[in-house]
């Protein structure tokens, strides 16, 4: 199997994403400018990948010709037609990435050639600053070498999984979505904070930083949220009387059925 540094990336669609897979795997040094192809039908979405050195096509099949590892990043209604402009050009050699929401595997192979290894991922919106969740789902033909390969590529551009399809949907309404829910909940922290006197910019600040710290705590010291939540609360102290407020406010439960919602919804567009 090849090396990073000698393997070839192509990306069918050159949007938002596309462009933050493909600038998470330069900056981590392995994979190479030259290494990565992108098409697109217009120039529009071409000019960041032009400006990180890659290649770049109007043709799709050209970078199947070129690549090894195919990412299909248009558009979910474009991706079957991409799939019978491409069909021909598909060999058991290459690995597809298919990070289209709501086109499932089984349809991804139904499109494909036999044997043919496909995989769907799914990114969130901060893989632009490479602290994403990536859910990755395997196909029947994709192996334990396949999987691997594909996660070192993607982990620069944040945490990098693997689960059961049945997973990217649940990923949808706790990640993909989970960042506005994050945002909305920094948002209220810093007007709280208005509200009380601060400026906005630095409120804006040091909400952004104290979620990013929590955050941090979470991942590096493994500790349960309960736990850490409670280890910041002293008996009749400034914390518990606020937390108690949210909780009259019902946070949990409400947070909770927004990730059921945002799942339920992604779980009804993949059955369009």
């Amino acid at each position: 199997m090849e090396t990073l540094r000698e393997l070839r990336v192509g990306f069918v669609g050159a949007g938002r994403m596309a462009g933050a897979l493909a600038q998470g795997m330069l900056l981590a040094g392995g994979v190479q400018p030259v290494n990565i192809f992108a098409s697109a039908p217009s120039n529009n979405n071409l000019d960041k990948f032009q400006s990180l050195g890659c290649r770049t096509t109007h043709c799709n099949a050209e970078v199947l010709k070129n690549c090894t590892v195919v990412f299909l990043a248009t558009k979910p209604n474009i991706v079957p037609v991409v799939l019978r402009e491409i069909v021909r050009a598909v060999t058991p050699g290459h690995i597809l990435v298919s990070v289209a929401a709501g086109i499932t595997l089984q349809t991804l192979e139904e499109l494909l050639p036999p044997r043919a290894k496909v995989l769907r991922a799914l990114p969130n919106l901060p893989c632009v600053v490479q602290s994403g969740a990536i859910m990755l789902a395997r196909g029947t033909c994709v192996g334990d070498p396949d999987v691997a390969l594909l996660k070192s590529l993607l982990s620069p551009c944040g945490l990098c999984e693997e689960g059961p399809e049945s997973h990217i949907d649940i990923h949808t309404g706790l990640s993909g979505s989970g960042v506005a829910y994050a945002y909305m909940f920094a948002e209220a922290l810093a007007e709280g904070a208005v509200k009380m006197g601060m400026p906005w910019a630095m409120a804006n600040r040091i909400a952004a930083q104290t979620l990013l710290g929590a955050a941090k705590m979470i991942l590096e010291t493994g500790e349960h949220p309960a736990a850490l939540r409670n280890a910041v609360c002293t008996p009749g102290g400034t914390t518990i009387h606020a937390l108690h407020e949210l909780e009259k406010g019902a946070l949990r439960s409400t947070v909770m059925n927004a990730v059921e919602a945002g799942t339920n919804r992604a779980r009804e567009l993949g059955r369009r």
